[in-house]
C-alpha cells in the first residue's frame, strides 16, 4: 500500500463524520428491518421484512431523508415525528431505518428519547451469525468481535457507501469501512478477503468479505458502530435474535 493510501485509510478512520478515531482496539462484524409499536412495553420494536415492505403508517428512510423531510412529506410536523419514534427533535436519520409517520393509536404512550441515543434495535443486520466472542466496553473497546468460520461470508450491516477497503491499518487487518448516512458508519476488520473496493455502493446483507482469523488462529470479525463520530455498542443496534 502506498503512503498515500495509508494516510488515506488513516484519515477516514478519524474522521467524525465518517468513522472517528479506530485506534488499535476490537470491533466487530454483522439483516432487514421494519418497526411496530408494542403497546404493551411501551416501545418501538423492529423486525426483519424484505426492503420496501413496511407496514401503513411507517416510512423507510432512503439515502438523503432528514427527519424535517420525512415529516413534510407526510405532513407532519418534525416534533410530533421525532416524538412518535422516540428521537430528539435534532436527530439524524440513517439509511433503511422504519420510522412512524402517522399518530399512534388513541390511548397508545409513545417511547420517550434516550438521553439523546437514536440507537434501533434491528435497524442493523448482524455481518455474521455467530458467538459475540467480546464485548463493547466504554473505554476499553470500540466494537465487538463475532466468532465464526473463516472463509464464512461477512454482510454488509445496512446499505451505504465503501469509504475504504484496504490493508493500512494493522490492528484491523483487512478493513472495511461503510458510510451509511452522515451520522453513522460501520467497521469490519480481520477479513480473509475483501470483496468490495473503496466507492462502491452497497446495500444491506450483500456480501463484502469473507472471514479471517485472530492472532491465535479463531476465525472471527471485528464489528464497530459509530454514531457522530463516537463508538456506540453495536449489539443496541443489531436483533436481539442475532449473533
Amino acid at each position: 500500500m502506498t503512503e498515500k493510501s495509508q494516510r488515506a485509510a488513516s484519515q477516514v478512520l478519524i474522521a467524525v463524520s465518517v468513522v472517528a478515531a479506530l485506534s488499535g482496539c476490537t470491533m466487530t462484524p454483522w439483516g432487514e428491518n421494519s418497526s411496530s409499536y408494542n403497546g404493551t412495553s411501551g416501545s418501538y420494536q423492529t423486525g426483519n421484512v424484505p426492503t420496501g415492505q413496511v407496514a401503513a403508517g411507517y416510512y423507510r428512510v432512503n439515502p438523503g431523508d432528514t427527519l424535517p423531510g420525512i415529516a413534510a412529506a407526510y405532513g407532519q410536523h418534525p416534533q410530533d415525528l421525532a416524538r412518535w419514534n422516540g428521537l430528539l427533535p435534532n436527530a439524524s436519520v440513517t439509511v433503511g431505518q422504519v420510522l412512524r409517520v402517522a399518530p399512534p393509536p388513541a390511548g397508545v404512550s409513545p417511547p420517550a428519547p434516550a438521553g439523546g441515543s437514536v440507537a434501533q434495535q434491528g435497524a442493523l443486520l448482524w455481518p455474521l451469525r455467530g458467538p459475540v466472542l467480546k464485548s463493547f466496553m466504554p473505554g476499553s473497546s470500540k466494537g465487538i468481535v463475532i466468532g465464526g468460520r473463516i472463509g464464512d461470508p461477512v454482510k454488509a450491516a445496512a446499505a451505504g457507501r465503501v469509504v475504504y477497503a484496504g490493508t493500512g491499518i494493522e490492528a484491523y487487518g483487512p478493513l472495511i469501512i461503510i458510510k451509511h448516512s452522515d451520522s453513522l458508519i460501520t467497521a469490519y476488520g480481520q477479513n480473509s478477503t475483501l470483496l468490495v473496493k473503496e466507492g462502491d455502493a452497497v446495500t444491506q446483507g450483500q456480501v463484502i468479505g469473507e472471514v479471517g482469523a485472530d492472532s491465535r488462529g479463531v476465525g472471527s470479525i471485528q464489528f464497530e458502530v459509530r454514531h457522530d463520530g463516537h463508538p456506540v455498542d453495536p449489539l443496541t443496534w443489531l436483533p436481539r435474535t442475532g449473533g
